[in-house]
């Protein structure tokens, strides 16, 4: 069936947003269609007209299932249905469920009709599911149609609102969480891996925009790492169309280089996140954002221990640190990942890696950080930083 063939988009909002206080709600549902009408525009779809209705959105377009398909990951979004729109005179309702159903309907195939109504009517919703059974069978003898309320193939779905009502036969799972921009920015510390990325995708689920920074260490990492940085971020930034698209990249190459020389591979790893925080939190600053984001999680690794974390954390003073993968396991971060389209960008990690011999984090101290740090001008190091940071539109 081609687009032409509907002329309506359902949008049904996330349930987060329906238990909301009055005016929370309404300033989160405007969000939500300024994120849906950015979208539209982006991908070129017009649109004659945008009704709301509570706990819903229904989009005027002749192009209506490229307009669903593209409309599921807008954030906030519970799920969409192209759909015929119709007078809520019951003949009408009959009349396009047929030719839904002349579409749709495969032959030989059990069936079923459900209706949901908001509003006073001069019939019951099972007088709708009984009116435009009966006549489908009629109306569509050569499709050899089978009513099955139980184990049903096919549905028509018919929902009457008001004055309107609405026939469709799909509906499609949206992303759900809370519309983009309801809440503040943070800053998301990128790497050339999946969990940094997957980290920063769940705060924009819960509505924050990020502010993608990485830091570029090519005297270790290589030139792929930041390619590959680059590709997340894009595919990131597909999440977020109607908001920058860019890409903070900061020079650490240098230093990093310097700090592993000089220390053991776990105490250079602590000095290095705590630099990385601090220079995240001048970038929180200036940004006006709300926390910094990691990927980090619990792991094998000596430096994925909550004592590390509380060594990492303690270098910043006014924003807190955000871990949204803590309790996830690889297996579970990799799921999250092909749902949000970046399957293809898992690395996989050095044989040799797992095979370092590391002494325990337990080991090392806060105090221990805090003495090489005293020989270290770090306030320097984080000047030097910020001079080096340069914007990429991705």
């Amino acid at each position: 069936m081609t687009d032409q063939a509907f002329d309506t988009v359902i949008v049904r909002f996330g349930g987060e947003i329906g238990i909301k206080a009055a005016w929370t709600r309404k300033l989160y549902e405007r969000r939500l269609i300024a994120n849906i009408k950015a979208v539209l525009k982006h991908h070129n779809i017009p649109y004659t007209r945008l009704i709301r209705k509570f706990g819903r959105l229904y989009i005027k377009t002749l192009q209506a299932d490229e307009a669903a398909e593209k409309l599921s990951s807008v954030f906030g979004v519970s799920s969409l249905s192209p759909a015929f729109e119709t007078t809520s005179k019951l003949d009408d309702v009959v009349s396009v469920s047929i030719r839904l159903a002349g579409i749709r309907f495969q032959k030989g195939k059990r069936f079923a009709v459900r209706c949901h109504r908001v509003g006073k009517h001069p019939y019951t919703s099972q007088d709708v599911c009984r009116q435009v059974g009966q006549h489908i069978l009629t109306s569509l003898p050569e499709l050899n149609l089978r009513v099955d309320l139980t184990r049903p193939e096919q549905t028509i779905q018919v929902e009457v609102r008001e004055e309107k009502a609405y026939a469709f036969t799909d509906t499609i799972k949206g992303t759900g969480g809370l519309p983009l921009g309801t809440q503040p920015k943070t800053v998301c510390l990128l790497k050339a891996d999946v969990p940094s990325a997957v980290a920063c995708w769940m705060t924009m689920k819960r509505g924050c925009p990020p502010l993608l920074v990485y830091f570029e260490n090519d005297v270790v990492a290589g030139e792929s790492a930041f390619e590959k940085v680059k590709a997340i971020a894009q595919r990131l930034m597909d999440w977020t169309i109607g908001f920058p698209r860019t890409l903070r990249i900061i020079q650490f190459g240098q230093n990093l280089k310097e700090l592993v020389a000089k220390h053991p591979s776990e105490m250079s790893d602590l000095l290095c996140k705590r630099f990385l925080f601090r220079v995240a939190q001048r970038l929180a600053e200036m940004e006006k954002a709300e926390g910094i984001v990691t990927g980090d999680s619990l792991g094998k690794r000596a430096t994925q221990t909550l004592h590390a974390f509380r060594i990492q954390d303690d270098a910043l003073k006014n924003y807190p640190v955000y871990r949204p993968l803590l309790g996830f396991d690889a297996a579970e971060v990799e799921e999250f990942a092909k749902r949000i389209g970046l399957e293809d960008t898992v690395l996989k990690k050095e044989k040799n890696q797992s095979e370092v011999k590391r002494t325990k984090v337990t080991s090392i101290e806060l105090e221990d950080i805090e003495r090489i740090e005293d020989e270290l001008n770090v306030e320097q190091m984080v000047e030097d930083a910020l001079k080096t940071l340069g914007i990429l539109r991705v």
